[in-house]
């Protein structure tokens, strides 16, 4: 786990420059920290790398990483859990070792099979690959964007980094906000969703694609995609058949996720997802020292440490705890903020932030989480809108009734919940903003600018998951689909890479492997969700005698939650304070902006997440200058 940073330019970078921007990512690589530096024919090329540590931990193992030959370089973020696999299949096949680490295993593969063995890799990963002999350099990122890769290009030149700061110090660019990105989280709370970063000219590579650029003509290829979830395939396992499958599977993942050569630990919820990982470890290696870490709410209503101590006790794992309150969001809030390099969700996230603290504070280097699992086996309410469609598309109107009755016997649901989910994702575009708006979810509230924004192109729409003919009767896959690769997982991803790495913590999730997924994707929705609309049905059943059947069978996760709305009431000067010294930002009404934020603590409209946004979006703006 590590950072990099780099560019290909016309003119040269001083020295200092280059290393200014790798002290920004120190916290990603704390161990070693270098760059190479290179003119080829009328470009000079720029390649550093902060390391954390983890396969081989020997200094023939840094980088930027060359090969023997001098011909190829690596600049690498991320781990390669097979790389032993893939090591003894490339030394059968002539190519001998100098180092321990999967770098050199990347390195190699690369080398000998270019670009298609991307979807062969098992793990996470973002990097640069130069070529000198065909002066070209091929950029990628794993299929699920768990490792972050920014990127901006112009005039010929290219510049790209783990991490935004960086790229801008190189790009010697004051930084312009981008107002389409703006509008998406300030209204709607997307964001990570595509390609755009919250930076004008700078953008993501999308999940499982990757792109080249030709140093002889200074041009950029559009990103290509090299993977993608494939619903034509259909499995023909019976549930039992799949249930004894996936346990194969995801005991697999976990026991490749485990190689390390510094100590590890979980991050445990107490949820299904984190709690299953725990157990698979404790399976796997029952003698080796376990240790869990877990945020702990201090709102008992909301506190899932009831659960967190029943994994802890029956897997006889060490449990680290932490609790946090306003004050302390309130002290950190700056770190994170410049650590995450982008506005985010909620204070959730804090929760989180402070879990990997604790982690690096117990002497841990690498976490395993549950990530991932939500969106590859229907978790969360169980999607019930798409599984409602599905069945009417399938089966018809009274199978979905039934449905909807049987859905709405768990906790927290309600067979009129049902079809509002329904409704929600089959409204035309202009009902739904009449219906948001009738709920106080205006498309252009008056705290925004919206003439000053339609001059700067923006559309005043809601994103929504787009639906295909050829999904008829699979739409909660479909719907899975778009979790993982646009809105959903990618900013739970970004969250969890920024988090762990503000503290030197290599976050790795199990449930995130090509296999898995595909397998999951090739699953009938009712292994998914049971026909009693009970979420994630085929793991808790292939779960059954390693995790604790009292998670398996409960129905009320809450998550890492934190009580957002006391938090922030009780920081109300605060807030009002850093909206009003916040920059002018000219597609924004302060006025109006505090005054709705009035009426939110008076209790004259309803508390939601854009209370956040607000607080989040102008306090990234002061710390990054952004005007």
């Amino acid at each position: 786990m590590c950072g990099f940073l780099g560019c290909v330019v016309t003119e040269e970078k001083c020295e200092g420059l280059v290393n200014f921007a790798l002290d920004m990512i120190e916290h990603r690589g704390p161990d070693h920290s270098s760059f190479s530096f290179e003119k080829l024919d009328e470009k000079f090329i720029y390649l550093g790398h902060a390391r954390l540590s983890i396969i081989d931990l020997s200094e023939q193992a840094v980088q930027p990483f060359e090969s023997s030959c001098r011909r190829y370089s690596l600049i690498f973020n991320g781990e390669i859990y097979n790389y032993k696999e893939l090591k003894s299949e490339l030394q059968k096949l002539g190519y001998a070792f100098r180092t321990e680490s999967d770098t050199e295993v990347l390195l190699t593969a690369l080398v000998h099979w270019g670009v298609e063995v991307l979807p062969r890799l098992i793990g996470m990963f973002s990097f640069v690959f130069f070529d000198r002999v065909e002066k070209k350099l091929t950029l990628a990122r794993d299929a699920f964007g768990i490792k972050p890769f920014f990127y901006a290009s112009k005039d010929n030149d290219l510049y790209f980094a783990s991490e935004l700061r960086p790229l801008l110090h190189l790009r010697e660019e004051s930084p312009k906000p981008n107002f389409q990105r703006a509008y998406d989280y300030l209204v709607h709370g997307d964001y990570d969703s595509s390609e755009d970063s919250f930076i004008e000219g700078v953008r993501h590579i999308p999940p499982a694609h990757y792109f080249t650029f030709d140093l002889k003509v200074g041009v950029a290829s559009r990103p290509t995609r090299w993977w993608q979830p494939d619903l034509t395939k259909t499995s023909s396992l019976s549930f039992d058949q799949a249930v004894e499958k996936l346990r194969g599977l995801f005991l697999d993942s976990v026991k490749l996720h485990l190689r390390s050569d510094v100590p590890l630990g979980v991050a445990l919820s107490g949820g299904i997802d984190s709690s299953a990982v725990v157990s698979a470890v404790r399976y796997l290696q029952p003698n080796m020292p376990l240790n869990t870490f877990s945020y702990i709410a201090s709102d008992k209503s909301i506190s899932e440490e009831r659960w967190v101590d029943i994994v802890n006790e029956d897997m006889r794992a060490n449990g680290h705890k932490v609790i946090a309150n306003e004050r302390e969001m309130q002290a950190d809030l700056d770190n994170m903020l410049l650590k995450q390099g982008e506005p985010f969700g909620s204070t959730s996230i804090y929760a989180q932030y402070r879990v990997f603290k604790l982690a690096k504070d117990s002497g841990v280097t690498v976490t395993l989480d549950g990530q991932g699992a939500d969106e590859l086996l229907a978790g969360y309410s169980g999607y019930p809108g798409y599984r409602l469609l599905s069945l009417i598309e399938s089966e018809g109107w009274l199978a979905a009734h039934r449905y909807a009755k049987r859905w709405a016997r768990s906790p927290g649901r309600s067979y009129l919940l049902a079809w509002q989910y329904l409704g929600r994702i089959r409204l035309p575009d202009r009902l739904y903003a009449l219906v948001r708006k009738k709920m106080g979810r205006d498309f252009q509230p008056p705290w925004l600018n919206t003439e000053y924004l339609g001059q700067n192109c923006v559309r005043f729409t809601e994103a929504r998951a787009p639906m295909s003919d050829q999904n008829r009767g699979q739409r909660v896959k479909e719907a899975l689909v778009n979790s993982l690769m646009q809105r959903g997982l990618p900013s739970l991803l970004r969250h969890g890479d920024r988090n762990s790495m503000a503290f030197s913590i290599e976050s790795r999730v199990p449930f995130l492997t090509i296999p898995l997924a595909e397998f999951l994707l090739s699953l009938p929705e009712h292994y998914l969700i049971s026909e009693d609309g009970v979420t994630k049905h085929v793991f808790r059943e292939a779960m059954r005698g390693i995790v604790p059947d009292s998670h398996l069978d409960r129905k009320d996760k809450i998550g890492f939650a934190t009580p957002e709305s006391t938090w922030l009431h009780s920081m109300a000067d605060v807030i009002k304070d850093w909206i009003d010294q916040a920059p002018d930002i000219a597609f924004m009404n302060k006025g109006a902006l505090l005054q709705e934020f009035d009426e939110v603590m008076e209790g004259k409209r309803p508390f939601d997440g854009r209370v956040w946004r607000w607080v989040n979006y102008l306090r990234w703006c002061s710390l990054m200058g952004i005007k």
